[in-house]
């Protein structure tokens, strides 16, 4: 389509403020954006849609508009909802690079011209498509009479006979078809967003095709306009762990163009669903920064306590206080360390965070997770349960938050990245959050010692000797494990001897011959024999208390 017929359309409240003799360009996408520098998501061709949330003063407007030039955007149309009437040095600068330049009335909302867009560009050509997204507008509101995603979904089903999921990178259901029967088993949900996850990281293009149990599956990506296109992006990395994927139930491999526009279509329509449910999470991430900042400048319990206060009724709604709070400490790393983890981090973990059995886009409304450079913490409330007694287990365990994401966020990891967390025991007032936020930290160091791709601990693991490991300085973990371990593993890569299983087995057995032998179904002067041959390889002495620890020890760092 060209602006031309943007401009035609009444609809849309556009008022050209310049560049009469551009109006002839086309229109490829619509991008909505307030980010300052949003290169690395434009592919060229789109209308680009901006509140002015990025313009602090004049001396901001000509970067703005140099780059959207560069990036060979179509257009330029800003909302007036922010300050009124747009200003002269954005109308100037606009010229000098012609870029037409259109005021959108703050009556209109962005929703419907990125409907009316997506329904020009992709649907023009798929007479199918009109009749989905003709009737999309539902999708743009959240209340009971609109239904989110769900109604496209739905649409999908009645009209095309498309059986489609939303999943999240950790493979939680968001939206789904409504018919009966079309619910999708966890450990499948799992599977296609490790898949797509997986390859995202090699490269391949969309839509990813992947057949379980003889079915097969096409996978859309579902990229924001806050995170970008994989293509547009300058790293993958930046958005793989945090953008949603429409799993369809088809071979799309055979499909028409016609009909692979009508998905991607979808996919740009549930995308501005995501963006929405971003924004509507800003007033808890502030609260989490805010009190995340007065916790680690130490400030006093009082001030901490009132900001909880006012945190509290906006995580908890109709309860008004916390009795506890749980602190989770979440850390994304790349090899290389040029990538900033932290916004990763904060979707990954406001991910992990909700309940692994509930659906929907909005179940995260009691998680505030704040996020400085790589590291990503999250201020958990925990209402009280009438009659439910507090003991060492109370609130989130580490290894529960990980046990349904772990193997798709792996896969997402896989090669050249990790995910570390750590979970705090919970507090009964503000003067625990500071030794919470320590202890999660701590814990995730714990985890961080660990082998894996994805890895948890939590506050349990503190009280023994293993809150050591992580502080000791690599070159001297491998020096102690190498000198204890390494003439152990020779020995088994030349004879087969088994020698490092039998010494774990042995640890794990508290020394006990007849319960170590039991558990390998060996004779227990064969159990003597390798433990023999272990303490001379080693010049260690197993029954001796300390060299019982040194191997135990070594075996954790190896």
């Amino acid at each position: 389509m060209r602006l031309r017929a943007l401009l035609d359309t009444d609809a849309l409240g556009l008022r050209l403020l310049g560049g009469e003799d551009e109006l002839d360009r086309t229109v490829r996408g619509v991008m909505t954006t307030d980010l300052r520098d949003p290169s690395r998501y434009l592919a060229g061709g789109e209308l680009v849609l901006t509140g002015l949330a990025w313009r602090r003063d004049a001396s901001d407007t000509e970067p703005f508009v140099r780059i959207l030039a560069s990036a060979g955007v179509a257009a330029l149309a800003a909302g007036e909802a922010e300050l009124g009437d747009i200003p002269d040095d954005i109308v100037q600068a606009c010229a000098r690079h012609r870029l037409p330049l259109f005021a959108v009335n703050e009556s209109v909302a962005f929703a419907t011209i990125t409907e009316h867009v997506v329904r020009q560009v992709s649907g023009e050509r798929a007479g199918d498509l009109a009749a989905v997204v003709d009737r999309h507008r539902r999708l743009m509101t959240s209340g009971p009479a609109g239904g989110g995603p769900d109604v496209v979904l739905d649409l999908l089903g009645t009209d095309l006979d498309l059986r489609a999921w939303v999943l999240s990178p950790a493979g939680r259901v968001i939206a789904g078809s409504g018919a009966a029967g079309n619910v999708l088993p966890a450990p499948l949900s799992a599977r296609l967003a490790g898949e797509h996850l997986a390859a995202v990281r090699t490269g391949r293009r969309g839509p990813h095709r992947v057949t379980v149990d003889a079915v097969t599956y096409s996978l859309f990506p579902i990229r924001t306009s806050g995170r970008g296109a994989a293509g547009a992006s300058r790293d993958v990395r930046e958005s793989v762990l945090s953008d949603w994927v429409l799993a369809v139930e088809a071979d799309a491999g055979d499909w028409p163009e016609e009909r692979l526009d009508l998905l991607q279509g979808v996919t740009q329509l549930i995308a501005v669903e995501r963006d929405r449910r971003d924004a509507a999470r800003t007033v808890r991430r502030r609260l989490a920064q805010e009190v995340l900042e007065l916790v680690q400048t130490g400030a006093a319990p009082a001030e901490i306590a009132a900001r909880l206060r006012v945190a509290a009724p906006v995580l908890l709604p109709g309860l008004g206080t916390a009795p506890h709070w749980q602190v989770v400490v979440a850390r994304v790393e790349w090899e290389g360390g040029e990538i900033d983890g932290g916004p990763v981090a904060q979707a990954l973990l406001e991910e992990i965070l909700v309940d692994p059995a509930a659906s929907g886009p909005e179940p995260s409304d009691r998680i505030a997770v704040a996020h400085t450079g790589d590291e990503a913490i999250a201020l958990v409330p925990l209402p009280a349960v009438p009659g439910e007694h507090e003991g060492p287990e109370t609130g989130l365990l580490a290894d529960a938050l990980l046990t349904s994401v772990h193997d798709p966020l792996a896969a997402g990891l896989d090669g050249d990245g990790r995910l570390t967390l750590g979970v705090s025991a919970s507090v009964h007032s503000a003067e625990g959050l500071r030794g919470a936020l320590e202890e999660a930290r701590h814990a995730r160091r714990v985890a961080a010692a660990r082998p894996g791709r994805v890895c948890a601990a939590g506050h349990q693991e503190l009280a023994s000797h293993v809150l050591l490991l992580p502080f000791v300085p690599d070159d001297v973990r491998r020096a102690f494990t190498a000198r204890l371990l390494d003439p152990l593993r020779e020995y088994d890569q030349r004879h087969r001897a088994e020698l490092i299983p039998t010494l774990e087995a042995f640890l794990d057995s508290d020394g006990s011959w007849t319960r170590c032998a039991a558990r390998l179904h060996l004779h227990v002067n064969t159990l003597r024999y390798r433990v023999g041959r272990i303490e001379q390889l080693t010049g260690r002495d197993l029954s001796r208390l300390e060299d019982k620890l040194d191997f135990f020890l070594a075996l954790r760092m190896s």
